[in-house]
């Protein structure tokens, strides 16, 4: 067997084949086969050569997208915007990709069903995200528009509170009403750690679905 020359050309085949189905199809309704059926001509060893599992596409995609997005890079090099902007501009931007918008919301379903998937959303929260959301809060706290004591433990607690806390997968909300009562409870809790990042602007800004989902902030 010959061996792939290109084996980086294959995988972003395979990437940009799962892409298009979850976003037309979603991910559950999306089979390895369709993709291989995707991958203009490519074999069923050639997906297999790259990943074992759907969910390891999934998490290959994301993670693509989120580095090709890469908020934290953009604002790196921002010095007319203090801490607490910058943590305001990543989340304004992550918005601002609708393919991205996509993939966050079909996570949540994945997440619920398989332990796998569970364990590394969290393992990625902990130790990519937060380290930087960290360092912005650090920076905040330097320049003085962020009252936070402990950088690193403020940014874990952020992200649980948002990415977990506020997953409806994981703790149902009855209502949009009592969606947006654990929204405004979030922002309640994040302005006492000394993080006004859910301001009254992004606040009126958010759109919650009657699963209690955010499925958009406007802009």
């Amino acid at each position: 067997m010959s061996r792939n020359k290109y084996p980086e050309e294959t995988e972003q085949i395979i990437l940009d084949a799962a892409l298009k189905l979850f976003i037309e199809n979603g991910y559950e309704q999306t089979t390895i086969l369709d993709i291989v059926d995707e991958m203009g001509g490519l074999t069923r060893g050639a997906f297999y050569h790259h990943f074992k599992t759907k969910e390891e596409v999934f998490f290959a995609l994301t993670d693509k997208l989120f580095n090709e997005i890469d908020p934290f890079a953009k604002i790196k090099v921002r010095t007319d915007i203090n801490g607490l902007e910058k943590i305001k501009l990543t989340l304004q931007i992550l918005n601002e990709s609708e393919e991205y918008a996509v993939l966050h919301l079909q996570i949540l379903p994945l997440i619920e069903s398989s332990p796998t998937a569970f364990k590394i959303y969290m393992e990625k929260q902990r130790t990519f995200l937060a380290s930087k959301y960290a360092e912005l809060i650090e920076e905040g706290i330097n320049d003085g528009s962020i009252k936070a004591k402990y950088p690193k433990l403020t940014a874990e607690l952020f992200l649980l509170i948002c990415n977990v806390w506020m997953m409806p997968t994981i703790y149902p909300q009855a209502n949009e009403e009592e969606a947006w009562q654990r929204f405004n409870m979030a922002k309640d809790i994040v302005d006492f750690l000394g993080l006004p990042v859910l301001d009254k602007t992004l606040t009126s800004q958010v759109v919650i679905n009657d699963q209690g989902i955010v499925v958009e902030i406007k802009k």
